[in-house]
């Protein structure tokens, strides 16, 4: 098979090749470049496992980043397992086709315990004294240590939350090539977050984000002409675009006020008691599903949520269908937010009340997506001494709560997860192999059939849906 590689570049859209990625758009200008008419949630996982399945989130299961778990009656967000996704994947396909291939995983998601031959993904250590360390999990399980050594402890906290930045990408860019340069895979997977962060703190607007999009065109640009100097055909393309916001909608504030979303106290604060409440929203940038144990209660949580400023949509049974959303681990409603809205995780009605893991960055206790982990609270005063004594209180081994996150969530400016109202805002997809691409619109399913015309492993314009799949 033909060597290829995927950069996963998150939150690329064509609005913003422009005059801070010079290096990316001469790329674009040799290739061929499509947008991509993604799926519904637009959102990271989702959309991955499109891509790499071919099939819709009602046949691979991944209904957004996170979703109830009916039978423990919790919410979960970030699962790592690639037994999630139920549907074969691109590389499983090429292996079928010849057993000399192999794939690198780099980042993508789902990456724990999945049929790749070479993975990399943040797996952060929890010891029994609370503090949470930067780590990888890695297959072979000595890819760890070598990578570690190489390039130093995985910044992990570069990766995500108030300190983001382009150490992280680099990084991941950096193990890239070296597992490249080592083991020669068939395809690999590279995902390069850094531009998806600051696109979520300041929306699309390129005067504010153009020092990030030039450290980003860097990174890409280098990995461009490191995978082409050793005979790679290259694919560039994103999940999806970010777009501009400025009204967050608390769907669980609406549900609690009306008297179907339940809470227990703990330590005088409040946890959402999902199992016990009527209904709730998993939110998830600007789509969540609501969940309605009562089915009694269906008409009513369908009014108001309906009734609600900032929703455009609200899909039941039939409209979940319509949007390929119709799977058991979807709500019984999904709701889509309006161009300029997104959904927070919010249930609490007093600040006084809300969980102590509200004001940290805690991707996984927290029972949706919150973006404003983004921020360091603009009311601290002090906000890098106070971290920095917490920092202390770390290194010498005491408990401690990084509790620097606000509770604004009006400081988020860009959001995603329904369809853009302009393509050139949403996501894209650019090889360098023109002949392989004769459209200018793809469906997000598409993608996995392009990857593997690249690779060889299906003929030009064949579908490869349903490969592998017995359908």
């Amino acid at each position: 098979m033909q060597k290829t590689v995927v950069l996963n570049v998150v939150g690329l859209s064509p609005s913003l090749l422009g005059p801070h990625t010079p290096r990316l758009c001469k790329f674009a200008r040799g290739g061929r470049l499509a947008t991509i008419s993604s799926v519904l949630p637009a959102v990271t996982c989702s959309v991955q496992a499109s891509y790499l399945t071919g099939k819709y989130p009602d046949e691979h299961g991944i209904v957004g980043n996170g979703w109830y778990f009916r039978d423990e009656c919790e919410v979960k967000f970030w699962r790592q397992s690639n037994k999630l996704v139920q549907a074969p994947k691109v590389w499983e396909i090429a292996k079928a086709l010849d057993p000399s291939f192999t794939c690198a995983n780099l980042f993508w998601w789902y990456n724990m315990y999945s049929s790749v031959d070479y993975s990399v993904t943040p797996r952060p250590m929890y010891p029994a004294d609370g503090r949470k360390l930067p780590d990888i999990y890695t297959q072979p399980a000595e890819l760890r240590t070598a990578l570690q050594e190489r390039f130093g402890q995985f910044p992990l906290f570069n990766f995500w939350g108030p300190n983001t930045s382009i150490k992280a990408t680099k990084w991941i860019a950096d193990a890239s090539r070296w597992v490249d340069e080592r083991h020669d895979p068939t395809l690999t997977l590279i995902y390069l977050p850094h531009l998806d962060y600051c696109l979520q703190r300041y929306g699309p607007e390129q005067q504010k984000v153009a020092g990030d999009l030039r450290e980003l065109d860097e990174v890409c640009s280098d990995l461009i002409e490191h995978y082409q100097d050793r005979g790679a055909r290259v694919i560039l393309l994103s999940e999806y675009g970010i777009t501009s916001v400025s009204q967050p909608v608390h769907l669980n504030r609406v549900l609690r006020e009306n008297g179907l979303l339940s809470v227990r106290e703990e330590l005088g604060r409040e946890l959402l008691d999902a199992g016990a409440s009527a209904a709730f929203a998993v939110a998830d940038h600007q789509v969540a599903h609501v969940y309605v144990n009562d089915p009694a209660r269906l008409p009513v949580v369908r009014a108001l949520l309906e009734a609600t400023d900032g929703v455009e949509q609200v899909l039941d049974a039939e409209g979940k269908k319509a949007c390929h959303l119709d799977h058991p681990r979807s709500g019984e409603l999904v709701v889509v937010a309006e161009p300029h809205a997104w959904f927070t995780y919010y249930y609490w009605l007093d600040d006084d009340r809300a969980p102590d893991y509200a004001r940290t960055v805690d991707i996984h206790r927290k029972p949706g997506y919150d973006p404003v982990e983004l921020f360091l609270d603009p009311q601290l005063r002090a906000p890098k001494a106070k971290v920095g004594l917490k920092l202390l209180r770390k290194r010498l081994g005491f408990r401690y709560l990084m509790d620097v996150i606000p509770l604004d969530a009006t400081l988020v400016r860009g959001s995603h997860g329904r369809a853009p109202t302009d393509p050139s805002e949403g996501p894209l997809f650019l090889t360098d192999q023109t002949d392989l691409l004769d459209t200018n619109i793809l469906d997000a399913t598409d993608v996995h059939s392009l990857i593997l015309q690249h690779l060889g492993a299906l003929p030009a314009a064949q579908s490869a849906r349903g490969i592998g799949s017995g359908s």
